[in-house]
């Protein structure tokens, strides 16, 4: 069968390339085409537009590249009816994704989604579009089943794709000392700074998290950086910051680091998985008054960060906004790294979010699952 996926930034291009290797499996005859990444790339297939060309967020950001999003929206559409597939698979990135989807129903392409949008979480509106144009979803969290049965809509729950790539790394995880040696790091225990993947969160927060390091020499600090993102961005927020930057070692970086400071998304659960204690962040244009609208107008959940949404508690600090200032950074860095009741607390609450992720498999059973319904439709 023919298949064409869609994934518009980092994690999309992760979850997508492991999605590839099942579905290859699951159907010796699968054919892809699609709009991913590198790591889509190197399973096969062909690649026809890079996320790094699509990932704009935040309102300011898609308003001034709404050109390009209307030029790849128009390329998409074109290309897909060029390449007749079988199923449209869409990964999360709503905005476009969604609008895509309503272009494949219209001309009678099976649409199945993965990776539900936040919708949980804000734009609850968006289960309209869903309904109408969606043909499967498969979600990847426990309560995601609940949200959407209260909008008669039924779901197939696969379990979390982190689980698979986690499990996956660990199977070769790399030694301390090598990890050391290959970055010209010492032997001081090792702090992480996750940033994010795209320009604009990295500089809306990465200066902040410099900041608050400064003065802490009894631990080395690490940037995770993105290779898609010039080096020289993260060089010139660091100045002459005691900061370090290592590119796409994420997972290497958590397994060794002893904390971390986070910028809220993806990489605070990756982070919790690893069992690293974090403070997690995250800020946006707008100031106090995009605050005072996302509170109290928009979202839908009482935390950001998916390890406190899963949990349904507290188990991590969030920085958000207003919040997000070098010295509630420092406060609680400092009880991060000198209060082990504090960080054995938080642990503790990691090893309940583990047990509500589930196991691993969940790209193994998502294909399996596909290539069965799209078997038994074609029947």
């Amino acid at each position: 069968m023919r298949y064409y996926l869609i994934a518009g930034e980092a994690s999309g291009d992760l979850h997508g390339s492991n999605l590839l290797k099942e579905l290859a499996v699951a159907d010796t005859d699968a054919q892809f085409q699609y709009f991913g990444g590198d790591l889509m790339q190197s399973v096969g297939g062909n690649l026809v537009k890079h996320y790094r060309e699509m990932a704009f967020m935040g309102f300011l950001d898609v308003l001034l590249n709404i050109r390009t999003i209307k030029r790849n929206m128009e390329f998409c559409k074109k290309d897909l009816l060029q390449f007749e597939p079988d199923v449209l698979i869409l990964i999360d990135y709503p905005g476009f994704n969604l609008r895509i989807a309503e272009f494949a129903k219209s001309n009678n392409i099976k649409v199945f989604y993965y990776i539900s949008p936040k919708l949980w979480a804000w734009k609850e509106f968006r289960v309209k579009k869903i309904k109408a144009f969606v043909d499967e979803m498969f979600t990847i969290f426990p309560f995601e089943t609940e949200f959407y049965k209260k909008h008669n809509f039924k779901v197939n729950y696969v379990g979390n794709p982190l689980m698979d790539s986690i499990s996956e790394y660990k199977k070769i995880t790399i030694s301390k000392s090598t990890f050391h040696k290959k970055n010209n790091l010492d032997n001081r225990q090792v702090v992480a700074i996750l940033a994010g993947s795209r320009l604009k969160e990295i500089k809306r927060v990465l200066p902040t998290m410099v900041k608050a390091v400064e003065g802490l020499s009894d631990f080395q600090f690490v940037i995770a950086g993105v290779k898609n993102i010039d080096k020289n961005i993260y060089t010139e927020i660091i100045g002459n910051k005691n900061v370090s930057i290592i590119f796409d070692q994420t997972y290497d970086l958590l397994s060794l680091a002893h904390t971390a400071i986070v910028t809220s998304g993806t990489a605070a659960l990756e982070t919790a998985l690893f069992n690293v204690p974090q403070v997690a962040m995250y800020k946006m244009e707008g100031g106090i008054l995009v605050d005072v609208i996302m509170r109290n107008f928009v979202l839908k959940t009482n935390w950001v960060t998916l390890p406190n949404i899963i949990l349904q508690k507290a188990a991590i600090l969030e920085l958000i906004q207003k919040d997000l200032t070098v010295k509630k950074v420092r406060v609680e860095l400092n009880k991060l790294l000198f209060d082990n009741i504090y960080r054995e607390k938080m642990i503790h609450d990691y090893n309940s979010l583990l047990k509500l992720m589930g196991e691993s498999g969940c790209s193994k059973r998502t294909a399996e699952k596909m290539v069965k319904l799209l078997t038994l439709d074609s029947k």
